[in-house]
C-alpha cells in the first residue's frame, strides 16, 4: 500500500503527470520510502517540493542527498530519478550498474515508460543516496 500524501502540493505535483508517469512515478516513490525504512541510519524522510518536483530529503538524520522525482523534459513518455549532480552518485550508479540504467549526465537515471525497472539495483542507487553524506562521513562503501 503507498504512503498517503502529508503535504497536499506533493500530491497535486504527481497529479499534473499523465496516467502512464504518474503511476510510474508513484512507484519509484514506493521504493524510496521502503528504501528510507530498512537503510539503517536514514532516519525520517521528508518530502517536499524542491523545483516544483516531488523530492526526498533526510533532514533528522542529514545522511543523505537530496532525491527528486520528474518527467523527463525532453520526451513526454519519459520520467527520470534525480540526484545532486554535484555529488558522486551517477558516476558510481555508472560504474557499478553500467547498461542497467540510462543516465543524464552526473544527475539523473531516465526511464522510458516502457522500460523493466531493474529494482534491486535502483534500491540500491537509492540507498546510496539517502546515505551519501553519512558514507562520506565514515568513508563507507556501498
Amino acid at each position: 500500500m503507498a504512503k498517503d500524501f502529508d503535504d497536499p502540493k506533493v500530491e497535486a505535483a504527481f497529479n499534473v503527470f499523465s496516467p502512464a508517469v504518474k503511476k510510474k512515478l508513484m512507484r519509484l516513490r514506493k521504493l524510496i520510502f521502503e528504501v528510507a525504512e530498512k537503510t539503517e541510519g536514514v532516519g525520517e524522510l521528508e518530502e517536499t517540493l524542491k523545483w516544483g518536483q516531488p523530492s526526498y530529503l533526510t533532514p533528522q538524520s542529514k545522511s543523505g542527498s537530496t532525491i527528486r522525482l520528474g518527467r523527463e523534459k525532453k520526451t513526454q513518455g519519459d520520467y527520470a530519478i534525480y540526484f545532486k549532480c554535484q555529488t558522486t552518485l551517477v558516476p558510481t550508479f555508472r560504474e557499478q550498474f553500467q547498461d542497467k540504467f540510462r543516465y543524464e549526465g552526473n544527475r539523473a537515471i531516465l526511464f522510458r515508460i516502457d522500460d523493466k525497472v531493474p529494482v534491486r539495483e535502483l534500491k540500491r542507487c537509492i540507498a546510496m543516496a539517502l546515505t551519501y553524506h553519512l558514507r562520506k562521513k565514515k568513508s563507507v562503501q556501498f
